[in-house]
């Protein structure tokens, strides 16, 4: 009896080793193709000078992936005599994330374990060191496991069931993820309050209809200044208007999906609203970086000119700004 619960404990660590791997890779994977940079990874990265970030990040996701796969093609009687090896790698790749989480702690202590991308923001605890040295025991004591086989009989599939249940209760009490799922479900935080990072407001500028309408009015692809006020942020960016030096105004409505986004051309001197060309040539520093002007069936009918009062917020009391009043 308790050699088959012992076989049974056993047979369900690893698809949870190796969901939680994938899962964790995919998460982080998410983060940084929905911002674009390799800047915003968290965790032990934090601990490296900024030129090791990025390859450091890539070889932590590469090396979740990796074991994550490794760990589904070794459980059966195919690959079987490498499943040890990769086992013990799993095992070994979560004691090396114990200790990084130990020296994150005493030295980055504002900084969350990167584990599962932007749901892991919250700074290390004991708990999230525990997490990793369990999930190093489970790996470990999977290394002599014989290959998995699937459930005969209903008395073990309820014994494999609960046991996952009760694994996944100890490993949602130590992981303070769970609680900002939560709150993200149950609560949204009003828009002057709302964290949305620099690079997740540029990457949803570069993907909307206004950046593909007017790239071409750019004249260097680095805004010149970037500024928040209340729910939207503003990006400028050089540009020029009949030899005269202007800008280029995004707003861009601070939220997670499909957020809004409006332009306007604004002369540099005066701040005064400039109509839009009629067909505006593009630069040819601009050509090279502007997205393809492909217009949106949402989209049908250009706009001739943005009124000021498409970009809410900026008025001629503007501090950053000398746009006139509307």
């Amino acid at each position: 009896m308790t050699q088959d619960l012992l076989r049974d404990l056993g047979d369900v660590q690893i698809p949870l080793l190796a969901t939680i791997l994938l899962g964790g890779c995919l998460m982080k994977a998410f983060k940084v193709i929905s911002t674009r940079s390799m800047a915003v990874a968290l965790g032990p990265t934090a601990l490296f000078p900024l030129r090791l970030r990025k390859p450091v990040g890539i070889a932590m996701c590469a090396t979740e992936l990796g074991i994550g796969i490794g760990l589904i093609l070794t459980a059966g009687q195919y690959g079987h005599n490498v499943a040890s090896l990769v086992r013990m790698g799993t095992g070994l790749l979560f004691l090396v994330a114990a200790c990084s989480l130990i020296e994150l702690r005493s030295v980055r202590p504002d900084v969350g374990c990167g584990c599962f991308g932007d749901f892991s923001k919250s700074p290390v605890t004991g708990r999230t060191i525990a997490r990793s040295a369990l999930l190093a025991a489970a790996a470990l004591g999977t290394i002599k496991l014989k290959p998995i086989q699937l459930p005969t009989s209903g008395r073990s599939i309820l014994t494999e069931v609960v046991m996952v249940a009760a694994e996944l209760i100890v490993f949602g009490l130590l992981s303070p993820e769970i609680k900002d799922v939560l709150v993200r479900i149950g609560y949204s935080a009003p828009c002057e309050l709302r964290i949305v990072s620099q690079e997740q407001t540029l990457a949803a500028l570069h993907r909307s209809a206004q950046w593909r309408k007017h790239a071409g009015l750019i004249s260097d692809k680095n805004p010149s200044d970037v500024w928040r006020e209340l729910c939207w942020r503003y990006v400028a960016y050089p540009s020029q208007h009949e030899g005269k030096e202007a800008e280029l105004v995004f707003a861009v409505r601070l939220e997670h999906r499909r957020p809004v986004v409006l332009s306007a051309l604004v002369d540099t001197a005066t701040g005064a609203v400039l109509p839009w060309p009629a067909t505006p040539a593009r630069p040819a520093r601009a050509r090279r970086h502007a997205m393809p002007r492909t217009r949106s069936s949402r989209y049908p009918e250009p706009i001739a000119y943005a009124e000021p009062a498409s970009l809410p917020g900026v008025r001629g009391s503007s501090s950053r700004r000398p746009y006139p009043p509307t």
